[in-house]
């Protein structure tokens, strides 16, 4: 108990530590470090002391030190010898467990999604399976991360699942999977769009993206490849040496792709491609979303900078900060922001600012005001402070008041599962249809469940009545106001009908998943694709490009 306890308190302070040691910290914040650590080491010691119940004093350290760093930004963590999966698969993409992505709804967790060729498919879960308990545990009522947990685990260990499956009655069945090191691919699917065009989505920046990049888009070429899409949309970022390295495979050997500038002058660095390109000419497209961010946003932005690429889609996250990790003691590390990033041009791409905040303040954006423009390497003129900007802006359709609806409450998850047990076979990703009899027993299903929605016309004719009654109006309107009202109060007969279209994308791309898993997914999604689609025709006016490019 007491090595308990004394680790407890070392750890508290393994962050003091660890920032004390830079050799630029100032005298004044010197002592500052060193009163706060002695406050910190007498309030454990009271605890110890005095305290009613036996203080957990790793738990209270831990607790404390995340406290301590989410005042700096969200990406300055504490990784805790216990969380060394999750350290390692941000790094790597690897961890020891089943392969599998799961999904709680209500009480239960589910199998969403097995990743092909490893353990659970292998073992025989099935998405929709109901997990029930892991090795003997219930896991009725755990959250989700709880769950995940239980479900890692070193390589060649065995856990037992007990999972419900529908449509095999009310009998439990219980699987045995042994867990392996289960390898996220950097790459999940590339592939030929067209005779000429070829595609390489892009999912993290681990310590294997830049040959997994490579090696696709040499099978690309040998594929005919004479364009290319590269696919960055939802892609939070990783290692920045990475991003670099993708980079480099477009442009000239001794190219300056990004500079790093922090407090710490040991931080201001440079970095420049290393090696020849694999291709500098072949005409690039990268597409973007407002999940890109971090490393993404360095090679869609070193690419505009140096107009390399054109950049499809809507404006990106917006991370403008570098992280380094540092080794604690006790098995445990620091992920600590130490720098900005700058790309060719001299841009930061940082949205927040997380600084000078007064306490409890949510960051804000960068203030227009304080806005700068950049060239880039054309004369072309694009912005810092924002993310990075499209160059051909794409404006994706939201979904309906009701296929949003039916989406957050799993009913199209849990009509795949039933099509799936009824339907042993579809046709190939991309080809696969929903008949007009399927959907409309998928009508059925949703009619038989219990959810209620607003459109967004309803909610506007409330506001408007609220206000027609303060001015006095309303009396005088009010039987156009309720014809107009029953036009647009939500009928599920009637929304399931006028957004049909709409709801079977999302539905049949979670029926192929079933069936062909992530790279189906990625081929049925390719025909509605607005991103795509613009790639595909802008690749082959060269016009149009060049012009883009200023060139």
């Amino acid at each position: 108990m007491i090595q308990q306890k004394i680790k407890g308190k070392i750890a508290f302070f393994l962050v003091f530590i660890s920032l004390f040691s830079f050799r630029s910290i100032s005298q004044s914040n010197g002592f500052e470090l060193i009163k706060n650590m002695e406050i910190m080491d007498l309030i454990n010691e009271h605890l110890e002391k005095y305290y009613v119940d036996e203080p957990q004093f790793g738990h209270l350290s831990k607790v404390g030190i995340d406290a301590m760093l989410k005042e700096l930004d969200p990406y300055t963590v504490y990784y805790h010898e216990s969380n060394m999966e999750d350290y390692k698969m941000m790094t790597t993409g690897q961890y020891g467990g089943i392969g599998s992505l799961i999904r709680k709804i209500g009480e239960h967790t589910f199998i969403a999604e097995p990743y092909e060729g490893n353990p659970a498919e292998k073992a025989g879960l099935k998405a929709g399976d109901k997990i029930i308990s892991i090795d003997g545990k219930s896991m009725v009522g755990k959250p989700s991360d709880e769950v995940s947990s239980s479900l890692k685990g070193p390589k060649g260990t065995s856990i037992k699942i007990e999972v419900e499956r529908e449509g095999e009655g009310e009998g439990l069945k219980i699987i045995s999977v042994t867990r392996d090191e289960i390898k996220l691919p950097d790459v999940p699917y590339s592939g030929m769009l067209s005779s000429t065009v070829g595609y390489v989505k892009l999912n993290s920046f681990t310590q294997t993206a830049s040959d997994d990049v490579k090696k696709a888009m040499e099978s690309l070429k040998s594929k005919g490849m004479t364009e290319m899409v590269l696919d960055l949309r939802g892609n939070g970022g990783g290692l920045l040496i990475e991003a670099v390295k993708i980079v480099n495979l477009f442009v000239k050997k001794g190219q300056v792709v990004v500079t790093t500038k922090g407090r710490v002058a040991e931080e201001n660095r440079v970095y420049n491609t290393q090696d020849d390109p694999l291709d500098m000419t072949i005409p690039l497209t990268v597409l973007i979303d407002e999940g890109s961010a971090s490393a993404s946003e360095i090679v869609s932005g070193s690419l505009q900078d140096l107009d390399r690429a054109v950049i499809i889609g809507t404006t990106s996250y917006g991370k403008g900060l570098v992280q380094r990790t540092y080794d604690l003691k006790y098995g445990s590390k620091m992920k600590l922001t130490i720098a900005k990033y700058y790309t060719p041009s001299g841009r930061c791409v940082q949205r927040l600012e997380y600084y000078d905040n007064a306490e409890g303040e949510k960051p804000k954006e960068i203030s227009d005001s304080l806005l700068k423009k950049f060239k880039t390497s054309t004369g072309r003129e694009v912005i810092d402070g924002r993310g990075i900007e499209p160059d051909i802006t794409i404006d994706e359709k939201e979904l309906s008041r009701l296929s949003a609806t039916i989406y957050s409450n799993n009913l199209i998850f849990n009509y795949a599962t039933k099509f799936h047990i009824k339907n042993p076979s579809i046709a190939a990703a991309g080809i696969f249809k929903l008949s007009d009899e399927q959907y409309n027993d998928f009508k059925k299903y949703v009619l038989a469940e219990t959810f209620t929605y607003s459109t967004a016309s309803e909610e506007v004719l409330e506001k408007m009545k609220k206000t027609a009654e303060e001015e006095g109006y309303y009396a005088d309107s009010k039987a156009e106001y309720e014809a107009l009202l029953a036009k647009v109060i939500p009928s599920k007969e009637r929304d399931l009908e006028k957004f049909k279209e709409e709801i079977k994308i999302l539905l049949e791309n979670e029926i192929i998943s079933r069936y062909y898993f992530q790279k189906g997914r990625a081929e049925d999604s390719f025909r509605t694709d607005l991103s795509i689609a613009k790639s595909l025709v802008l690749l082959k006016n060269s016009k149009e490009y060049n012009t883009i490019l200023g060139k």
